[in-house]
């Protein structure tokens, strides 16, 4: 069997296998270590391995090389995130203008950046003073952010964006929705995640009145509509965390992708979606790729291995520490 095979091949090279809640079972069951973005950064830059093979997508991998630059991290799949490719430097610098030109000074903006973003955004970030947040400690770093009596920009997503802000009582608005920016605490790029997008009020009103007493469960990412009319929010260590905690009577639908609510507990667990909220690109990584990469390990020509540039790394590399110091 392949699994079996890779088994083999771990226990022959010094490597670890590292893989985020939303990779594929046959993917997950294999690795050494697991979590969400902001466990995988923490656990991944520390682990001892010679090579890290990264299942998950690709700013990911660029935040693990950006902690640990002397660690050779491989990915079987180099996927994308559709969340992070709607910024690049450009965009992010495209925005920056569009305050300006709206009356906030340079010097006025502290940008924060969701960690589903490129190496670029994240250097283009620290470059400015700012730094890197998770959906787990998001609003933390927005409290800490806030004192700096400056403009927040958020991106890419602006529900996370819009969801925090709505917590604290702050005003939020969205990049090109027609409102004054100077009037907000909290101004969003306009970027989102296509998976959180698929849950609506009509899924938790279906679901409230089939089961009356059922627990509305939602990650952060998710729109403020959906957030608005949940039970708990929390990103997907939070969430499973919590879910842990109820009596496994208690029926729940969660809003989250699908493989770890898959996996979350057989019994009074619903996905509350009517399609498979799957995402697509974490899903691109099979056994196969896994065992493909490994093997590459083996005969010396390692394939996919993550590079970032130095300049790239010391920006970059600040913002996250910034975040660090935070949480």
């Amino acid at each position: 069997m392949l699994k079996d095979e890779i088994l083999e091949l771990k226990k022959k090279l010094n490597v670890s296998i590292v893989a985020h809640f939303y990779q594929r079972n046959e993917v997950f069951e294999i690795a050494d270590i697991v979590g969400d973005s902001l466990e995988l950064a923490k656990k991944a830059k520390d682990d001892k391995s010679e090579f890290l093979i990264f299942c998950g997508v690709g700013f990911m991998g660029e935040s693990v090389k950006i902690l640990a630059p002397n660690k050779q991290v491989l990915m079987p799949k180099i996927a994308c995130c559709s969340m992070a490719k709607m910024i690049d430097a450009k965009y992010y610098d495209d925005s920056i203008e569009f305050l300006i030109k709206n009356g906030i000074q340079k010097d006025d903006i502290l940008p924060i950046t969701y960690i589903n973003s490129s190496a670029d955004v994240k250097a283009k970030v620290g470059e400015m003073g700012g730094m890197v947040c998770t959906s787990s400690n998001a609003k933390v770093i927005i409290e800490n952010a806030i004192k700096s009596n400056k403009k927040i920009l958020f991106i890419p997503d602006k529900c996370l964006g819009q969801n925090i802000a709505n917590m604290m009582g702050l005003k939020s608005s969205i990049i090109g929705d027609g409102s004054d920016p100077k009037k907000s605490d909290i101004i969003c790029y306009d970027g989102f995640c296509s998976v959180h997008q698929l849950f609506s009020v009509e899924d938790i009103k279906f679901y409230r009145k089939k089961y009356p007493n059922i627990l509305i469960i939602s990650h952060p990412e998710c729109t403020p509509e959906v957030v608005r009319e949940s039970d708990f929010v929390g990103s997907t260590s939070q969430i499973i965390r919590y879910i842990n905690s109820l009596d496994i009577n208690q029926k729940i639908a969660v809003a989250t992708e699908y493989n770890l609510v898959n996996r979350l507990r057989d019994k009074n667990t619903f996905v509350l979606s009517s399609s498979k909220p799957e995402c697509p690109t974490m899903n691109e990584t099979t056994l196969e790729d896994v065992y493909t990469v490994l093997k590459s390990i083996e005969d010396n020509k390692p394939i996919n291995e993550i590079f970032v540039d130095k300049n790239t790394t010391k920006w970059a590399k600040l913002s996250l520490e910034r975040m660090f110091e935070v949480c």
